[in-house]
């Protein structure tokens, strides 16, 4: 196993399965005598490669097959632009729900595309909670509601799907593939690589087919949708190591069990790490409300903040690394997903107990 825990928010431990079997084939895939990263992105060795991961993504999501699965460029950031590009098809207005920094990221962006309608914000507390869904003050004439499922920094978590009558656009980039979810409820999902799905430099896209072909005018023909789902994802060279490495992941998903198998791993996981922070008696506390609290990112805060810098050299040292919290919020994180295992979990409340006994408030 490795040697240490890494609790990085992105980008993020990959599975220790996935690393040894990408070791054993990066100078030779499959008796081809080719690595992955210098074989043509159109030879038939890549086109199994990429054919193979979109067939297991399908499986994993039960995908219908009236949505396109895109494999792009650019990270989630890109995204905050290709969708209006894409999606606006003549509106003017876009619905957004603020939930913390991503959401605020992704409006700042549509703004220079048509006006954004905030249907609802949770900063009055501090970004800690999501605002009830009845409360919303949706636009009538929307082109789509977009929202975060899950914000990395801030460690807030959609518990439910929402619904709407527009298009529903969701920025997944750190809940991907951690719990089970309703494709037929979205017309597109977008999530960045590092968190979920394999390392920097892949932006996976699934759109509703109906919602393809109407971009605004001026658009890049690179930032259109239907570009790439007529060309496969190929209508420039892909990243393509990075889509590799996703299949390998999807893969090892499938051998834990699907999404359901993984979904209840991180449960355990979420409800030993929340449950010390409460059982700490005010020596850590989580700033996020706790119906919803993340099950990915797991902000806490130790009682008196000059701690901090000696809780992180001390976790180190047990090979607990990557803990500290977002620069623009402080205080301690610890991302858990898919490919934490439990035992990481479990080193970290030993090592959270030990310390609280060591510095008694």
């Amino acid at each position: 196993m490795s040697k240490v825990y890494n609790f990085s928010a992105g980008p993020a431990v990959l599975p220790y399965e996935v690393l040894l079997d990408a070791q054993r084939e990066l100078a030779d895939w499959h008796g081809s005598g080719m690595s992955v990263m210098e074989m043509s992105h159109r030879g038939r060795e890549f086109m199994e490669i990429i054919h193979q991961a979109e067939a297991d993504l399908r499986t994993l999501l039960d995908i219908p097959k009236n949505y396109k699965v895109l494999f792009l460029q650019g990270g989630a950031t890109s995204q905050f632009a290709m969708v209006p590009m894409n999606l606006l098809r003549g509106k003017q207005s876009i619905d957004i729900v603020l939930t913390g920094h991503w959401s605020k990221m992704a409006a700042k962006e549509a703004k220079h595309f048509a006006n954004v309608n905030i249907v609802a914000s949770s900063e009055d507390r501090a970004f800690s909670y999501v605002p009830e869904q009845a409360q919303w003050r949706c636009s009538p004439d929307a082109a789509y509601l977009h929202y975060v499922s899950n914000e990395t920094i801030g460690g807030v978590q959609f518990p439910f799907e929402p619904t709407a009558d527009v298009p529903v656009v969701c920025d997944m980039s750190s809940d991907f593939l951690s719990r089970p979810i309703d494709i037929n409820r979205y017309g597109l999902i977008f999530a960045g690589a590092q968190k979920n799905i394999g390392p920097a430099g892949l932006t996976v896209v699934i759109v509703r087919e109906d919602l393809l072909g109407e971009v605004s005018p001026a658009t890049p023909t690179m930032f259109d949708y239907r570009v790439h789902a007529d060309a496969e994802s190929m209508y420039n060279t892909p990243p393509t190591f990075s889509i590799y490495i996703a299949g390998l992941v999807f893969k090892w998903l499938l051998a834990q069990g699907g999404i359901k198998g993984i979904a209840a791993r991180n449960e355990e996981k979420a409800h030993l790490l929340y449950q010390a922070i409460e059982d700490s008696a005010g020596f850590y506390s989580c700033p996020v409300e706790a119906p919803f609290r993340s099950k990915m990112n797991v902000p806490f805060r130790i009682h008196d903040s000059a701690l901090d810098a000696l809780f992180l050299e001390q976790a180190a040292d047990r090979g607990l690394v990557q803990l500290k919290g977002h620069r623009s919020v402080g205080g301690l994180r610890a991302s858990i997903y898919n490919a934490m295992p439990i035992d990481g979990v479990k080193a970290l409340v030993s090592f959270m107990h030990d310390f609280a006994s060591r510095h008694p408030r």
